[in-house]
């Protein structure tokens, strides 16, 4: 017997059909022996409904009062979930419990709406288990250490079962979503994508940052730092498939040692369009000039990736970084207001129609020529590369979003990421 977390997306939870399937999945789990705890999202589209109320109402300026209210409104759409759900168990033969995040309690820090969680106690989680009950958690939700409900943002659920699994000391964690796992890429981009049947936290993790959608990267790193088990898999396969097939069905996202065979070179291509590049020109070259341009960035919280300063010429650079193309726009104006009169320069450029494309795998540690025969594929296309960003399991590239697709396609193909595992 084991104890097993489920986190059920909100999709899987949109109707009380729905609901009824997911509430006959976990029953076969818990009558297989397994202690069972369920971590389900808001019902699909009820999370947005409530912040669209809110926003009808809201005050011009936003403020930490306002954000709190945010929060408590939110929080009820994984009430609803968690209270429909031990019915529909209890309607299944099954002693069931629900409780709100603060019950647990889930224990996090005050920033609302972005809340982190810091400490999960299980005392009477595990009571409950003991005594043969399903219990049931809200996701995306805790409580501050005044007793306001938070919320963990966007992805929060998903971070939520995780670190009820860690705290639990769960033998897996398995996230039912509307994709059946990980695959080398998106398959609506290339048809030949092949699902992986496990891959590495690392990877997940570098997949996730460069633009995969299958897991929060918040969930992976909390995953990662606990050593929990994932696994992804599908919501919509039948509830009643044998209990072995699905337990081994998926992806399993596991430990890098874990692992029995030979590794992949490279095991994903991850793309993200949402990608600017700003270039500030002719700066001064001297010591502090990335902190004097970044600095300022970095205080007003806008996320900087990928960076490049190239060589001296009369003692000026250009400075290049690619922020998220949400926040280009700010970016270019606080540069031009605050940093570009100091430096003595008022030369920048932008482009929004650019996109990051990545090759991912731990194999590359060990394997030589992998980035240059990334180079080589998107050279035979006649693609051009404007930045280059590389770490021990992954080479990414900066493009003209345009190429993105033929780049992937081409990547996909040159290491051979169609033909089956071995």
């Amino acid at each position: 017997m084991a104890l097993i977390v489920h986190k059920y997306g909100g999709t899987s939870m949109g109707s009380t059909e729905r609901i009824r399937n997911v509430a006959k999945r976990v029953a076969k789990w818990a009558r297989a022996g397994h202690q069972m705890v369920v971590v389900p999202s808001a019902m699909s589209g009820e999370t947005n409904r409530l912040l669209g109320l809110a926003k009808e109402l809201s005050p011009a300026r936003s403020s930490d009062a306002l954000l709190r209210e945010l929060d408590m409104l939110a929080s009820t759409g994984e009430q609803v979930s968690v209270g429909l759900l031990a019915i529909a168990l209890q309607a299944e033969g099954l002693e069931a419990v629900s409780y709100a995040g603060w019950q647990v309690p889930v224990r996090t820090n005050s920033a609302y709406t972005k809340a982190r969680i810091e400490s999960i106690e299980d005392k009477k989680v595990r009571a409950d288990l003991a005594a043969g009950k399903v219990v049931v958690i809200t996701g995306f939700q805790g409580v501050d250490e005044k007793g306001n409900i938070t919320t963990l943002g966007r992805g929060g659920s998903d971070t939520s079962a995780v670190a009820v699994a860690a705290a639990m000391q769960a033998a897996e964690c398995l996230i039912y979503t509307d994709v059946d796992g990980v695959y080398t890429t998106d398959p609506r981009v290339v048809p030949e994508a092949r699902r992986l049947s496990s891959v590495s936290f690392e990877e997940m993790l570098e997949m996730a940052s460069m633009g995969s959608k299958v897991l929060q990267i918040r969930s992976v790193e909390f995953a990662g730092k606990y050593r929990v088990p994932l696994r992804v898999l599908s919501s919509f396969t039948p509830w009643d498939i044998p209990i072995e097939e699905e337990a081994h069905s998926g992806t399993l996202i596991t430990f890098e040692e874990d692992e029995q065979m030979e590794q992949a070179v490279v095991s994903g291509i991850a793309f993200n369009r949402d990608e600017a590049k700003i270039s500030v020109l002719g700066v001064p070259d001297k010591p502090g000039i990335a902190y004097t341009i970044l600095g300022a960035v970095a205080d007003a919280n806008i996320e900087v990736d990928v960076i490049i300063q190239n060589i001296s010429k009369d003692g000026k650079t250009d400075f290049s970084f690619t922020v998220h193309r949400n926040d280009y726009a700010r970016t270019v104006d606080l540069l031009k207001t605050k940093v570009l009169p100091s430096l003595g320069t008022d030369q920048i450029e932008g482009d929004t129609r650019i996109c990051k494309v990545s090759i991912v795998g731990i194999g590359m540690r060990s394997h030589v020529g992998i980035a240059s025969k990334m180079f080589r594929a998107l050279s035979e296309e006649g693609i051009n590369i404007q930045m280059i960003s590389t770490s021990e399991i992954k080479t990414s590239v900066v493009i003209d979003e345009k190429y993105m697709e033929l780049a992937v396609r081409a990547l996909h193909r040159a290491f051979d990421l169609d033909q089956p595992e071995s």
